[in-house]
């Protein structure tokens, strides 16, 4: 199966939000770092980091482009403070696809919507509007997230839910979202202190609302950007080559939720499963946790590159790597 995804020339990511940033971080041949300066003067402002993520996603092909945001941060001031400081208009954004329906991926939506002014698309899986959903604790208590998401109030914003657990393509079939990702691995087995209230019956929430973005660069194989990838980022990998039937990985970015005690036990098998698949870039950001990401940067001493609130990432066809 390969869905119909069409590569493409370039791809370009940029980090509108996550929970790091460093103004003096350098740059690299996939990456260019946010500017210190303007017109010989070091910036009074800043970029915001914040426990979330938010990117957008540029799509070239011949002469024709699109722009999409991938997510919308915790807060609701993060993304669109970052977005002006980093000049992004959000007239230009077709469409948002929301990875899931955690707060820390949706803050801004609302106030994103009301600056585009225009009818959006916004893609997003059923699941994402489950509500209550709880994380429980040691003590037999619960905690509950906040219910960030109401169908009627995106539509009032201005956005057009799209709501669907299958893959769909967008931008004339340049990106696949993957809709509900298929889980065959042994050890990547969700959050197991995630639960979820339905028809008044507390289950298990196996967040099932939990998708990302495939894309194919030409030449090179498949991009793959995560969100928090509660589903296990190597499933999700392992999900997009099914769909899109490609050989190579040449770059996976996102959360990998692989921070904290129920997760850090799984790190090791996380790199085995990528390093068995030669990707040529690595950027664990947001819900990786500190542990992982230093253990990516000593397993990928080549491909790993430290992410940071304003980084744009390009991948090429005409690159070298």
């Amino acid at each position: 199966m390969n869905n119909r995804l069409q590569e493409v020339d370039q791809i370009e990511i940029l980090s509108l939000m996550d929970n790091y940033t460093d103004v003096i971080l350098g740059g690299t041949k996939v990456v260019r770092r946010a500017n210190l300066a303007c017109n010989g003067e070091i910036f009074r402002d800043t970029l915001i980091g914040e426990h979330g993520l938010s990117l957008l996603v540029t799509v070239r092909e011949g002469g024709r482009k699109h722009t999409i945001l991938f997510d919308t941060g915790y807060s609701a001031v993060g993304v669109p403070h970052n977005m002006e400081h980093l000049g992004v208009n959000p007239g230009d954004i077709e469409a948002i696809v929301l990875s899931h329906g955690h707060m820390d991926h949706l803050g801004s939506l609302d106030v994103l919507l009301e600056k585009m002014r225009r009818p959006v698309p916004v893609l997003v899986h059923p699941d994402a509007f489950v509500s209550p959903r709880y994380l429980t604790r040691k003590d037999g208590g619960r905690d509950r997230f906040p219910a960030m998401l109401n169908r009627g109030n995106i539509e009032k914003k201005g956005g057009r839910i799209r709501e669907t657990a299958a893959p769909t393509l967008i931008c004339e079939d340049m990106i696949l979202v993957s809709g509900e990702v298929e889980r065959t691995t042994a050890f990547e087995r969700g959050m197991p202190h995630a639960v979820l209230e339905r028809n008044g019956t507390l289950e298990k929430d196996p967040i099932r609302d939990d998708q990302a973005l495939f894309l194919l660069l030409k030449g090179k194989g498949l991009v793959v950007i995560g969100g928090c990838s509660h589903a296990g980022i190597v499933n999700t990998v392992l999900y997009g080559k099914k769909l899109t039937g490609a050989s190579d990985v040449h770059a996976v970015l996102g959360g990998f939720h692989l921070a904290g005690p129920l997760f850090e036990p799984i790190i090791g098998e996380t790199i085995d499963a990528l390093k068995a698949m030669e990707p040529k870039v690595v950027v664990p950001m947001h819900c990786t946790g500190w542990n992982a990401i230093r253990r990516f940067s000593d397993a990928f001493p080549s491909t790993f590159v430290l992410n940071s609130v304003g980084s744009t990432y390009t991948l090429s066809s005409t690159a070298a790597a």
